[in-house]
């Protein structure tokens, strides 16, 4: 007998450097009891963003062992449910066997900031703070609907 696997929740960014690995973290921080979080995206960059990793640490959250991967590898297995994290990939998101769900929450780049080194950092530490507050209220929704129910039954 096999064991059950967690459903698949895969973030999608355009380069799969910055903020599908922040939203990764926080899902699997904030539910990876209940879901296998997971990234990518349509053309990686080929590395997490060093910034990203440093405003993750900052809030004790490790994500320097992630990679950047494509979505490619994600075609061929079962994902519940999409979620993607800027506006590129909403119109141009591919369907993912057993896909159930998908959501947009387009959030800005924080790797396109400009300005001096401090004014990046902060940049990176405003899309964190966004992203931790939508991905830790989608796990609650994801705690709430996975407790058992009494009252009614039909």
């Amino acid at each position: 007998m096999t064991t059950p696997t967690k459903p698949t929740v895969l973030i999608l960014c355009t380069g799969n450097s910055c903020r599908s690995h922040m939203a990764e973290g926080f899902l699997r921080a904030a539910a990876g009891e209940l879901v296998n979080a997971q990234s990518a995206g349509s053309n990686p960059t080929g590395r997490v963003h060093p910034l990203a990793i440093t405003v993750m640490a900052e809030v004790g959250i490790d994500i320097s062992g992630h990679r950047s991967k494509h979505l490619k590898e994600f075609l061929d297995q079962p994902v519940n449910t999409v979620i993607t994290v800027c506006g590129n990939l909403d119109q141009g998101c591919p369907i993912f066997p057993g896909q159930v769900n998908r959501h947009h929450w387009p959030f800005f780049d924080p790797a396109k900031a400009t300005g001096s080194e401090e004014e990046i950092l902060n940049c990176f530490r405003t899309i964190r703070d966004e992203m931790r507050r939508v991905f830790e209220a989608y796990a609650a929704g994801l705690r709430d609907a996975a407790q058992p129910r009494n009252g009614n039954k039909n």
